[in-house]
């Protein structure tokens, strides 16, 4: 593996060896052991100055970095949790594309110029970020829309920091400790799936679609629709939303508002989405969600969403129950099973740290009840024990986090505990009901249709093995001298019993015989094999008795 010469490259190169230099020696990369707090109502400690400096320094270098920032907040296997609130709340800003450019990428993105496609637009974006920026617009029909716009050279500016990253990270895994400790690769290629799909706005078109489709039972919670005819993969064109963020509501509307069912029709919302449906909006901080004038929920930026399979929904629902009823041997229980142990995995730690933090959490005030932290935490003691627990536990943590923040500003008084033991029977309820599909019996049909197809013919192979006597039985023994004595042991008795039984159907049919040799008036050698075979039968099973009670 070569680095590359270019001059863009070798900037980029010094900008990432002094980033790595400046923090690879502190608590960011030789992070100590995890110690939980023993607190219950203790004061989260104060963020330390080295992890505010680092994420002021990926704000400086833009938007690649930014990313990357934020990916590590998700990662608390990798991070300590002080770094992981700093990365958390990078800001991503930038100064405004002059709208002639705005103008010129909507041309090309969906074919008509700009006075044409809109009847007003606001040449003054209300949003920026590295990446693209927001304007208000109004449609020919009298549609009020937003429309996010892709900035110039976003595309080949994100390529060329990922293409810099990625032979630093191979360098480093290669020729370094810390490298190989911490495997820089991976969480390049990481950083450049999520970049990747976040620069093709049609993933979020489409992201927009399916979380409609998911919350088209919740009444108070909206999903504005894009409008795809004025969209494409730099363009993204949609339903505007008329409200305000839920954290600058006033004092009026906090009075008018039912803050209570509000935060519970939310929550609901989100455990239909992430262990129902399997796809769920990831990142519900206050800013994406807005309360609309008729008090609805409106959420918004879809760019980040998450994927559940069905297996892991099940470890979570099964998780989630146990947080909330504070059961935390049956949490530490899921997580093992959801989780793949390392050689140096401490169950018995694990098991320990596990219940004494659900414990902990059973304990708070109702103020001060996280169960998004909770869940992160869970991760972070895997980690710290030698379990490594699937990714989208983080990501799930991290989304309950933002959504405990955004149920308390609706409601003080809002209980996610409660709410999970409230909405469990109607989950279980639904995932069965998914389960029973249509599209799922199919599923299950074509594959009793193939096993049918091929039973015969696998039924016919094996016959044949056994016939030609193939058939190979694998056994994983610990001491195949016992297992071959065990094996001759049992030969021995099988052929002891079939002499015995031969002599007794021997002694049977010499009975018929009349013979001058008699014992106790009964033919003579048909009694002395009787004899023998009831003396052998006796012999037999003394030692079987003998055997067995002395190997218990």
């Amino acid at each position: 593996m070569t680095l590359s010469l270019r001059p863009s490259s070798l900037k980029r190169y010094r900008d990432l060896i002094a980033l790595f230099y400046k923090y690879g020696h502190g608590d960011l990369v030789q992070k100590a052991p995890i110690v939980d707090d023993p607190l219950p109502h203790a004061v989260a400690p104060p963020v330390p100055l080295e992890a505010d400096d680092f994420a002021k320094d990926l704000e400086k270098l833009g938007p690649t970095y930014i990313k990357l920032g934020q990916l590590l907040s998700t990662r608390a296997d990798l991070i300590p949790a002080a770094y992981m609130q700093a990365l958390s709340r990078l800001q991503d800003s930038a100064d405004p594309v002059p709208v002639e450019n705005v103008q010129d990428i909507i041309s090309v993105e969906i074919g008509v110029r700009l006075n044409k496609a809109f009847q007003e637009f606001d040449p003054v974006p209300f949003a920026t970020a590295s990446l693209g920026q927001v304007h208000h617009a109004v449609l020919r029909s009298g549609q009020r829309v937003v429309v996010k716009v892709q900035r110039p050279g976003a595309r080949e500016l994100v390529s060329d920091d990922l293409e810099a990253m990625t032979e630093l990270a191979e360098f480093l895994d290669l020729h370094t400790e810390v490298g190989k400790r911490y495997h820089f690769s991976n969480i390049v290629s990481e950083l450049r799936k999520a970049l990747l799909q976040e620069l093709d706005y049609r993933l979020e078109l489409a992201n927009l679609k399916t979380m409609k489709a998911a919350l088209a039972e919740f009444d108070t919670i909206m999903v504005p629709q894009p409008i795809e005819d004025y969209s494409s993969g730099r363009v993204l064109t949609m339903e505007y939303v008329s409200g305000v963020k839920i954290t600058k509501m006033s004092r009026l509307v906090r009075l008018e508002l039912e803050g209570d069912q509000l935060a519970e029709d939310l929550f609901r919302a989100y455990l239909h989405q992430i262990l129902v449906v399997g796809f769920f909006h990831a990142d519900p901080h206050p800013g994406n969600v807005f309360l609309t004038q008729d008090h609805r929920i409106a959420l918004l930026d879809l760019g980040m969403v998450g994927r559940l399979e069905g297996a892991i929904q099940t470890h979570l629902l099964k998780l989630l129950l146990a947080i909330s009823e504070g059961n935390g041997e049956r949490a530490a229980e899921t997580a093992v099973k959801m989780g793949t142990p390392d050689e140096d995995f401490d169950e018995q730690q694990f098991r320990n740290r596990i219940a004494e933090l659900v414990m902990l959490q059973k304990e708070r005030p109702l103020e001060n009840l996280e169960i998004g932290k909770v869940v992160m935490d869970v991760q972070r003691i895997s980690a710290d024990c030698g379990l490594s627990v699937p990714p989208q536990l983080t990501l799930l943590g991290k989304t309950l986090l933002n959504l405990d923040l955004v149920g308390r500003t609706l409601s003080p008084q809002f209980n996610p505990n409660d709410s999970i033991r409230r909405n469990a029977a109607k989950i279980l309820h639904d995932r069965t009901k998914q389960s029973l599909a249509p599209a799922n019996l199919l599923s299950v049909l074509l594959d009793a249709k193939e096993l049918v197809e091929q039973l015969p013919n696998r039924l016919n192979q094996f016959i044949e093995l056994v016939a030609t006597n193939k058939v190979r039985i694998k056994v994983d023994s610990i001491n195949e001298n016992l297992l071959t004595t065990s094996f001759q042991k049992i030969a021995n008795r099988i052929t002891l019993g079939l002499i015995l039984a031969a002599m007794i159907v021997s002694a049977s049919l010499m009975m018929r015989v009349d013979t001058e040799f008699r014992i106790l008036g009964y033919p003579g050698v048909g009694m002395i094999l009787f004899i023998f075979a009831m003396i052998g039968g006796i012999g037999l099973a003394v030692q079987i008795v003998r055997s067995d009670t002395s190997q218990k």
